[in-house]
């Protein structure tokens, strides 16, 4: 058996600590997630899935967006889960699998408008915090370290300049989108805003989170990095000492 099917196989299913992951949108928060859950055996939940999955409800009633009243309403009447799916989750809206639907540019705009209202997040928090409750999970958004689960027993805040997180974003979309850069940036300069702005829960790190700033990293380092934070607080050894 090698060093790392050694270390893999230490962090059976049963482990139940909560590892959250913060951080602005494009920061990959996403990827570095469905990574540690599955080299440390966690179940992982993509807690901005769920926005997106309620945006597209808000969207498919023809809401507005900016008003709460209706949203607060159809919050009401929703249900989102989350079950574990070969690459990523798979996210069931009212029982529909709406997985192949959330990573359009309008549905992710949406969601950051829908997700700055209080009684919305309020709700939200509540079914996170539900399907994190058993602990083993690896969660990622932008609120999970200081207001879903303050008390994680890992917390990274993952960043990078806007510019690089953009670009990365660009990359995502890819030819079918028939967008320029440019206004990939401008999107995601404006979520920032909101983001980091909003009146209830707004994207700050937590106090005893790990910083990771990826500006100057590639993927594979950036994961490595991650997976380093969370193996020195579980005691147990990363790729980078076993290489």
């Amino acid at each position: 058996m090698s060093a790392e099917e050694s270390s893999l196989r230490s962090f059976e299913p049963g482990l139940k600590i909560i590892v959250a992951i913060d951080g602005p949108a494009g920061a990959g928060k996403s990827t570095i997630a469905r990574h540690l859950a599955r080299h440390f055996g966690l179940l992982n939940l993509e807690t901005g899935a769920m926005y997106r999955a309620f945006a597209l409800k808000a969207l498919r009633a023809e809401l507005p967006l900016d008003e709460s009243f209706g949203l607060v309403r159809l919050a009401a009447e929703t249900t989102i889960r989350l079950e574990p799916g070969e690459e990523e989750n798979r996210v069931l809206l009212d029982g529909e699998d709406v997985t192949g639907l959330l990573r359009n540019q309008i549905v992710t705009d949406a969601a950051s408008r829908v997700s700055v209202f209080p009684a919305v997040r309020a709700w939200m928090v509540r079914l996170q915090q539900q399907l994190g409750a058993g602990g083993g999970v690896v969660m990622e958004g932008r609120d999970i370290g200081t207001v879903v689960f303050p008390h994680a027993e890992v917390k990274i805040f993952l960043d990078a300049a806007p510019e690089v997180r953009g670009l990365r974003r660009f990359d995502q979309l890819g030819p079918a989108a028939a967008v320029q850069p440019e206004e990939v940036i401008r999107d995601l300069r404006a979520r920032d805003e909101r983001d980091r702005n909003r009146a209830d829960s707004p994207l700050k790190p937590a106090p005893d989170a790990v910083l990771l700033d990826s500006t100057h990293m590639t993927l594979e380092q950036a994961v490595e990095a991650a997976e380093a934070i969370v193996a020195a607080q579980l005691n147990q050894p990363h790729r980078g000492e076993m290489l």
